[in-house]
């Protein structure tokens, strides 16, 4: 094995590692949004980017640039909008300024559920990364995504 061998092995481990952080996390988070709400990760997640736009010049976003939010396709994007908009939890209309940008906002309703589940999401993935921490190849990982937003 040479030097170059074991230098991708151990990146390959560790994209493995991570990848089994991000499963775990997804899956309890999943697991609370759905008993408590109704909500699938991608619908909560979608809510969450979308709740953050604001009026002004880029404060809306183009249906690309929410499908690379919420790491979707624009096709798996436009169906969970869609679905979001049967429930009464978004709407859709037509950009003032330009006739083919069509926008969606969160609705009252879709407002309403994304702060009642916000404490659950933030509990589960809480109890997820305390779970992950207890895991020597998942410990560090948790400590870097700790870090991430600390001033």
């Amino acid at each position: 094995m040479t030097a170059t061998d074991s230098a991708l092995t151990a990146l390959s481990q560790g994209w493995c590692a991570l990848s089994l952080l991000h499963g775990r996390i997804e899956a309890h988070i999943e697991r609370a949004l759905q008993a408590g709400h109704g909500l699938s990760v991608r619908e909560y997640s979608l809510l969450d980017v979308l709740s953050r736009q604001h009026d002004g010049p880029g404060g809306h976003l183009r249906m690309h640039q929410v499908a690379d939010s919420v790491v979707l396709s624009q096709s798996a994007t436009t169906r969970l909008v869609s679905r979001l908009e049967d429930r009464g939890l978004l709407n859709r209309y037509i950009c003032d300024t330009d006739r083919r940008g069509i926008y969606t906002d969160v609705s009252e309703a879709g407002l309403a559920l994304l702060g009642a589940a916000r404490p659950t999401n933030d509990a589960a993935l809480r109890e997820a990364l305390d779970e992950a921490a207890g895991n020597p190849e998942l410990a560090p990982l948790v400590v870097a995504v700790e870090n991430l937003r600390r001033p």
